[in-house]
């Protein structure tokens, strides 16, 4: 089964939305869209709610028993590195191997200079195709590029053997992450970081940089668009090139890792992808929760209660909740509203000031990034929350397929 030039990532922390989920997807294929649906969900997700990898296989396939789904669909083992992929070996088919902390750790000097080796007749202008000037590489840069990103890519190297030696000739996806750190890779550092994976043999079949600007959780881009616009149509060209050039895997596509809502980038995106004639792969992760929520709040009563409640825990835990995700979200706190005064919101409200719906005058991103990493608050809730869940479940699944179907498929890939 292969992953399909278009597919999106959909988290789903509590594994209540499958069928939510999925149904998105139906409908964009009724438009004549095929977009391949993965499950994605770290094994921090898990630890925080107490579920296993297993939990997130059952759930896609009974979605997919449900609606009758006929397409390819995968479950991932999202940013696993060698510490944690054994817990997803029987539950995955597609791994994304994060290897962000190895980048700037040195490999051993002699694969440093076999890399240099290998890659000096690109020293110079380096022609790419529909990159309209050339890319200047001198030989220091290849010495620096190596140094930089050769150990990580030795890493995911060790754990693609170590997945195909345990998943013993099934098929399954792989995925490089490189978005989780500090500065973005250019153009050229990402033709030499793809020529590497080829020298390892790694069949890799997505790639996630890191972009300019920031991907905060949950709420829109934050950056310079055009700047952005420019280096996804060159990091376009050159995987195209690499793919010819280093004979990689012809699926071979970009990944847009915390893509849920950058709603700015998605039309530049969906011309890109046509101009270039290319795939892409959508990375989302914590907006189903947030729509849970909001479908909490619309129900009203109990529903509604357990909304207020849930933002009042979080406010007052703002700091422990906040930590694990500092580089990733943006909170003013005196731009979050009190517990009393939420309190006293009516559904529609409290749905209003939550959903990412900029021309809505009551939207607050501070509050919706605080609500965001508060699912630990929700999980240790238990039994409580999930027979919520199922009790207002035609309002919440509503807002779970609206979410992904208007706001995300059609805007990217229509």
């Amino acid at each position: 089964m292969k992953l399909g030039k278009y597919s999106i990532g959909i988290g789903d922390r509590f594994g209540h939305q499958g069928e939510a989920q999925l149904e998105a997807l139906r409908l964009l294929k009724q438009e004549g869209v095929a977009v391949t649906p993965v499950w994605n969900k770290s094994y921090r997700e898990h630890s925080i709610i107490n579920s296993r990898p297993a939990d997130t296989r059952v759930e896609a396939d009974a979605a997919v028993r449900a609606l009758g789904w006929q397409e390819p669909y995968f479950v991932d083992a999202d940013h696993v590195g060698m510490k944690t992929v054994d817990h997803f070996i029987a539950a995955s088919d597609f791994f994304t191997i994060d290897v962000a902390d190895f980048i700037g750790q040195s490999a051993e000097k002699e694969a440093l200079q076999e890399f240099v080796d290998r890659n000096l007749l690109f020293a110079g202008d380096l022609r790419i195709p529909r990159i309209p000037e050339p890319l200047t590489v001198a030989l220091e840069q290849i010495e620096e590029i190596g140094a930089k990103y050769l150990f990580a890519v030795e890493e995911a190297g060790r754990i693609y053997r170590h997945i195909a030696a345990e998943k013993k000739g099934q098929p399954f996806v792989v995925e490089i992450s490189m978005d989780e750190t500090n500065a973005p890779q250019t153009p050229v550092e990402l033709f030499f970081i793809l020529a590497a994976i080829a020298w390892k043999g790694i069949p890799v079949d997505t790639l996630a940089p890191k972009f300019t600007g920031r991907f905060n959780k949950g709420v829109d881009y934050v950056g310079d668009v055009r700047q952005f616009t420019r280096e996804f149509e060159e990091d376009l060209a050159v995987i195209a090139y690499a793919v010819e050039l280093f004979k990689l895997p012809a699926q071979l596509k970009l990944s847009v890792h915390s893509g849920s809502d950058k709603f700015a980038l998605y039309g530049p995106i969906n011309a890109a992808l046509k101009k270039f004639n290319a795939g892409l792969h959508l990375k989302t992760a914590g907006t189903t929760w947030l729509e849970e929520v909001i479908g909490l709040a619309e129900a009203g009563g109990e529903g509604l209660a357990m909304a207020r409640a849930i933002y009042r825990h979080a406010h007052s835990r703002y700091e422990e909740l906040c930590k694990p995700y500092a580089t990733v979200i943006d909170i003013d706190p005196a731009r979050l509203p009190a517990p009393d005064e939420v309190d006293g919101w009516e559904a529609r409200h409290y749905a209003a000031v939550l959903r990412h719906d900029q021309s809505q005058p009551l939207y607050n991103p501070h509050f919706r990034q605080l609500i965001h990493v508060g699912y630990k608050v929700a999980a240790e809730m238990g039994e409580r929350y999930l027979d919520a869940l199922k009790r207002f479940r035609p309002t919440i699944a509503r807002n779970v397929t609206a979410n992904i179907y208007e706001r995300h498929l059609r805007r990217i890939f229509l």
